[in-house]
């Protein structure tokens, strides 16, 4: 129309060094792009993640069911040690935006004692994420079992104490009347899972063989996950007749007729793909997590040395921050799908 002429800026004005698009650093601008293509690089793995489970036509491990230990204590305690972990993450996250904070206000010692924090932080999360690994990769003590008819349950329960073994057939490194007494829960389940176990014998690594001193299971429930030619999902069974299906199981003398946790092939909760997608989501954000915390590392150095302050901005905080911001709220997006929904 008339009156209203295209305004034209040289490039000089446009883009001289001097004023950035956004009035904003070229640091930051850059950052904001990595942020942005990383996030899409979560939202397609969440989304094929979500696809697959939808697809699924079996039974999908439950959050509760499959995350419910807490560190150094025996019971069922569902979700609280992820919801731990998920707090202290967050509250990492406040005490980031406090050392921003404060390097507007040019505080170089509130920076560092926020900063410290932060990292106090973040090693928590690392080292939880961790142990949770573990506990996922070694299972529970029951693990996964199969039964007669070839349905897949998984097993509720009071374990009963494994006192000894007593060995009644010499190896290469075991003799007769041999009784071992350490590290038994870890020789007893791979012994189950490798098949070496039949009629209550069991068949050590050196070839020896032992009868297993072992209190009995109690309060034994199997829930069915797969189905089989007479269970269905969701079937339950109880009481005895429980105890003594799994036992079969257990003395059947077949390799992963019990399965105990998960690995990329094979999986104690649920579908295979159920455990890659868990190892490559959340070791994937681990990653992220743990970077983090080396870069913060990094530049809380660079604060106790005053490079920050003879700058006078404490600019490279603030560019840490908005990672360590994103690594929070992408973690809860992966909480809620691996063990909210």
């Amino acid at each position: 129309m008339a009156g209203h002429a295209t305004k034209q800026i040289d490039s000089k004005t446009l883009w001289g060094g001097k004023i950035s698009p956004f009035s904003t650093s070229y640091g930051k601008l850059m950052m904001w792009f990595f942020l942005v293509s990383d996030a899409l690089t979560f939202s397609g793995l969440l989304i094929s993640y979500g696809f697959t489970r939808h697809d699924y036509l079996g039974s999908w491990p439950i959050g509760e069911e499959t995350f419910h230990s807490l560190p150094l204590l025996e019971g069922n305690y569902p979700l609280i040690y992820v919801a731990l972990m998920t707090f202290i993450l967050i509250v990492s996250s406040v005490t980031m935006v406090l050392a921003v904070e404060a390097g507007h206000r040019m505080d170089r010692k509130a920076v560092t004692k926020w900063m410290i924090a932060t990292i106090i932080g973040g090693f928590f999360f690392v080292g939880s994420q961790a142990w949770e690994w573990s506990h996922f990769i070694h299972g529970t003590e029951f693990g996964r079992v199969e039964l007669a008819d070839g349905s897949q349950a998984i097993v509720k329960g009071n374990f009963g104490e494994i006192e000894s073994f007593t060995v009644t057939v010499a190896g290469h490194h075991h003799q007769v009347n041999d009784k071992i007494t350490e590290d038994l829960k870890h020789l007893y389940t791979h012994a189950v899972a490798e098949g070496h176990v039949h009629n209550d014998i069991i068949t050590l690594h050196d070839g020896s063989q032992a009868t297993i001193a072992k209190k009995a299971n109690s309060d034994m429930t199997l829930i069915v996950k797969e189905f089989g030619g007479t269970y269905k999902m969701g079937d339950e069974v109880k009481g005895a007749e429980a105890v003594k299906m799994y036992e079969e199981a257990v003395n059947a003398g077949e390799k992963n007729r019990i399965i105990y946790g998960a690995n990329l092939e094979q999986n104690e909760y649920g579908p295979q793909h159920y455990g890659q997608f868990f190892f490559f989501i959340t070791g994937f954000h681990g990653f992220h997590v743990f970077s983090g915390v080396m870069i913060n590392i990094l530049i809380l150095f660079g604060v106790l040395r005053g490079v920050y302050h003879k700058r006078g901005h404490y600019e490279m905080v603030e560019k840490t921050g908005l990672y360590w911001h994103f690594v929070d709220l992408v973690w809860v997006f992966v909480f809620t799908f691996f063990y909210l929904v």
